[in-house]
């Protein structure tokens, strides 16, 4: 699929694609040196998503707090990074791409560390929030440069983006589980240790990026959420986040509690490392068949459906510690199949550039990721274990709903064709083919 998005952005920012093998389409290995070095920092970096999973019972119980506390720690970090995204085209367009990605990885260096040296709830929470600004700089760059440097066009770059990401989740836990097993500080200090190797790499292998002729604005990712199809993919993604972050920050309380506990660093760690797998082998190899047989918007609305149902069974059978971990471990299946058909809707979308759809479209979708943790963790503590999973498949099939009220102004992403300028034009479109 071509790429219909343009970036602003400095022609030297853009590595030239290898040519094809035999005259056909590149395969997707052949990449840049470039694209591969930032791929390498995002597994690195979608690491510390997972890290710490295993380690939420550990720290409530060294530090005397409650799952609600605890569960601060993604809160402050989600928050954090989705505020932060609507600066990082303001920052990366004057600084160029590479010192964009530079900074981010230092930042997370300094704050995962300091988090890893507190002593206090509060103190993490802190250090986490400001691990999450340079998560935000990392993450809305690294996606925007992979998008335009690698070789195949957009659906082969977020696939390769997905893979990264699912990759980094799927071995983030089973390395939290090891090092938490040796002390709740040891996953802090493992980040901070692995992206001082992602910045090293970067830095080494990633060309200088000059600043863009064209600054970006601060108004410019709230210029792109006027197009009503970015609004709708960043809404249905909230919701969608609301489910995806129950389940990562709230499941391993439950799972300690249930009728066979599942308890310690290293088994929880398994549990969460079985479903990153799921998340990377379904974002690579399933979620192109399942688009080719079905198209995009449908592919997104049926794997959203089976998530709210798998949330719903575990919401039904919390005290099961079995189901729950089956449930888990095909969670990731939906989930990996949905980020990569939703992040390349979201590349689609609009008629602006990647970083900007990409800031304004994270700033959105991470208000599920902030709010869900302390939602789940204080429904669970006043009300009962099942309800934090019942709100989480119900925001998941109100997701379903956002994206359907939304079709007539992403029916282009199907039909290959580029996003409408206005509003006026998508309504032209709507009316065109009879929909």
């Amino acid at each position: 699929m071509p790429s219909v998005v343009h970036d602003s952005s400095d022609a030297s920012t853009q590595t030239a694609p290898n040519p094809p093998a035999s005259g056909g389409r590149p395969s997707i290995l052949q990449q840049p040196k470039a694209v591969w070095a930032v791929a390498f920092a995002s597994v690195i970096a979608f690491m510390g998503i997972g890290l710490v999973d295993p380690i939420l019972q550990p720290i409530a119980e060294k530090l005397h707090a409650s799952p609600s506390q605890v569960s601060l720690l993604f809160t402050s970090y989600m928050a954090v990074t989705g505020v932060a995204m609507l600066v990082t085209g303001f920052i990366s367009s004057r600084i160029g791409s590479k010192r964009t990605l530079q900074a981010g990885l230092a930042l997370i260096v300094v704050f995962s560390a300091l988090a890893g040296a507190s002593n206090t709830i509060n103190g993490i929470v802190g250090f986490r929030a400001g691990w999450g600004l340079g998560n935000a700089l990392f993450i809305a760059t690294a996606l925007a440069t992979i998008v335009g440097a690698a070789s195949g066009g957009v659906a082969e770059a977020i696939i390769l983006y997905e893979a990264a990401l699912g990759i980094g989740i799927a071995t983030g836990p089973l390395l939290g589980g090891v090092l938490g097993n040796v002390s709740w500080r040891g996953p802090f200090f493992g980040v901070a240790a692995l992206m001082a190797v992602a910045f090293i790499a970067t830095s080494a292998m990633l060309p200088k990026t000059p600043p863009s002729r064209q600054h970006s604005s601060l108004a410019d990712p709230f210029r792109a959420l006027g197009h009503r199809g970015l609004l709708t993919v960043g809404i249905t993604a909230l919701l969608y986040n609301f489910g995806f972050f129950t389940m990562l920050a709230y499941a391993p309380f439950p799972l300690g509690e249930a009728t066979h506990p599942i308890t310690g660093a290293i088994r929880i760690g398994l549990v969460f490392c079985g479903w990153g797998v799921c998340v990377a082998l379904s974002s690579v190899f399933v979620a192109p068949r399942l688009q080719r047989a079905v198209g995009t918007m449908t592919g997104i609305c049926i794997v959203l459906t089976l998530f709210a149902a798998d949330l719903a069974v575990i919401a039904v059978y919390t005290k099961n510690s079995t189901v729950m971990v089956v449930c888990i471990v095909v969670a990731g299946v939906f989930i990996g199949i949905n980020n990569t058909l939703i992040t390349e809707t979201v590349m689609l979308a609009a008629p602006v550039e990647r970083s900007v759809a990409s800031a304004a479209y994270s700033f959105v979708r991470f208000g599920g990721g902030a709010v869900a943790p302390w939602l789940a963790g204080k429904l669970g503590e006043t009300i009962n274990s099942h309800v934090p999973f019942w709100v989480g498949a119900g925001a998941t099939l109100i997701a379903v709903v956002v994206l359907l009220s939304g079709r007539s102004v992403l029916g282009h992403i199907d039909r290959h064709e580029p996003p409408p300028h206005s509003q006026a034009e998508a309504e032209a479109v709507t009316v065109g083919d009879g929909s």
